[in-house]
């Protein structure tokens, strides 16, 4: 039996690369995303994208042009709590103030926190992994992508957070030790997070443009003719950016302003300009 994992899968880069990290470890995951009332809910479109894109490629030809399976394909659904959206104080949902621009540093960064929300999500995926522990009678991994980025902003992404929540599960469910946690991104930051992401692609044999053009980061994304590209001021969107920067790679995602798309060197110089002030 493959090693059970259970994800919160948000569609943006960190999450993204912990699904390619758990099939590169052989793991057998089960991902879920949640539509809470997000302003980006792209990310749910691009969740859903990367998942198809995955599951396409876990049969390729070897070297031989025989089919085989690389990894187990992904188990993923979504969860409404859209209805949570009106009663919420956050920049994040739909009717909440606008979303800040900058870098994380800045303390305006604490607009975009949502109210609970990692303990929302974290309760269902809880219950999941318990369900498939006890069918499977096997342990499970709760996967998560939380990095050292996150740590000033959200208190639900520090290890204290994670730690009390554990104990508070634990306690209210029988044989809820069949269920860990793994944070494999704890102490990295985004660039950490990427480059694991780009190994993990190599692993897998997918394609590192295919993958992280099916995820999105921006918290403001810009919808032109239908079409959603990423914002490349608000604090989210110059994280990513300035990891693809160190990375020595361009961002396979589109991005645009107020007047339109734009190419990679716009993006690029307005957030080294952003770096170089921060």
């Amino acid at each position: 039996m493959n090693k059970q994992a259970v994800l919160s899968l948000s569609g943006g880069m960190d999450s993204s690369t912990v699904l390619l990290r758990l099939l590169a470890d052989g793991y057998e995951v089960t991902a879920l995303s949640f539509d809470y009332g997000q302003k980006h809910r792209v990310e749910l479109e691009r969740a859903q994208a990367l998942v198809d894109y995955i599951n396409e490629k876990a049969i390729q030809p070897n070297l031989d042009g025989n089919l085989v399976k690389v990894y187990p394909k992904v188990k993923y659904g979504t969860i409404k709590l859209d209805g949570l959206a009106p009663m919420l104080n956050s920049a994040l949902v739909e009717g909440g103030d606008e979303v800040p621009e900058g870098h994380y540093e800045q303390e305006n960064m604490k607009e975009t926190v949502v109210p609970n929300r990692n303990k929302i999500f974290s309760s269902l995926i809880q219950a999941v992994a318990l369900s498939i522990a006890n069918e499977k009678d096997t342990k499970v991994d709760i996967a998560m992508g939380i990095h050292a980025g996150d740590h000033a902003i959200y208190p639900d992404c520090r290890q204290e957070f994670r730690d009390a929540d554990y104990k508070a599960f634990t306690e209210g469910n029988w044989d809820a030790d069949r269920v860990r946690y793994i944070t494999p991104y704890l102490d990295g930051d985004k660039f950490d997070i990427l480059a694991d992401g780009s190994n993990c692609c190599e692993v897998l044999g997918l394609r590192f443009d295919e993958v992280y053009e099916r995820t999105n980061t921006s918290y403001k994304p810009v919808s032109i003719n239908g079409i959603w590209y990423s914002d490349y001021k608000s604090a989210s969107s110059v994280e990513r950016v300035e990891a693809f920067l160190k990375l020595g790679r361009p961002d396979p995602v589109q991005y645009a302003n107020e007047s339109g798309p734009v190419d990679w060197g716009t993006v690029r110089s307005h957030v080294e300009t952003v770096l170089e002030n921060a």
